[in-house]
């Protein structure tokens, strides 16, 4: 089944930057363990129920390799070419409407979530190159995505990463003194 998703006149729109980034950062570390948000217990987790997928394993599975594929890209240790296997079967169509001409991602159910999320990375690559990117926090397997004026962001999060990463260089710069 074909599944049709309208978002006109821009066809990534914010919501697809937030899970984009949502994608990016189900890999989380928590107290020093990896966790992978996107499985609970061998089962599909509730986070692809809750983005409006079917939580399908097959969509899983999909997820899961896309966000993995993306993250590599991301860092840098994967070209964008590998991103190209996920773009099989999914279509932009246009469409006339009051407005003018839009856009209609057209997918299978399973790969509606992914599509999403590898449009959206496209989008912030053309609109804001090099904002996405890792938390400078080498321990941290987060991304952020800098809408900084500047594009001065470094961390995931002020209160934690940098607070972290802040906290440890004044304690180095303390102890060479010492």
């Amino acid at each position: 089944m074909t599944v049709s998703i309208e978002s006109m006149p821009d066809l990534a729109t914010r919501e697809d930057e937030v899970l984009l980034l949502d994608l990016l950062n189900s890999t989380p570390v928590l107290n020093g363990v990896p966790q992978d948000l996107l499985v609970v217990d061998g089962g599909p987790a509730p986070w692809v129920q809750e983005q409006g997928g079917p939580g399908s394993a097959a969509e899983v599975a999909h997820l899961r390799l896309l966000r993995d594929t993306l993250q590599a890209v991301v860092r840098g240790d994967e070209r964008p070419e590998a991103l190209r296997p996920f773009l099989t079967g999914v279509h932009l169509l246009p469409t006339i409407h009051s407005g003018g001409l839009g856009w209609r991602l057209a997918v299978d159910d399973d790969r509606r979530l992914a599509a999403r999320a590898l449009v959206a990375w496209g989008r912030v690559q053309e609109t804001m190159p090099g904002r996405l990117r890792p938390c400078a926090n080498e321990e941290c397997r987060l991304f952020l995505l800098d809408r900084s004026k500047p594009n001065t962001a470094r961390w995931c999060s002020m209160k934690v990463c940098g607070n972290r990463m802040k906290a440890r260089r004044h304690y180095e710069r303390a102890r060479r003194i010492d």
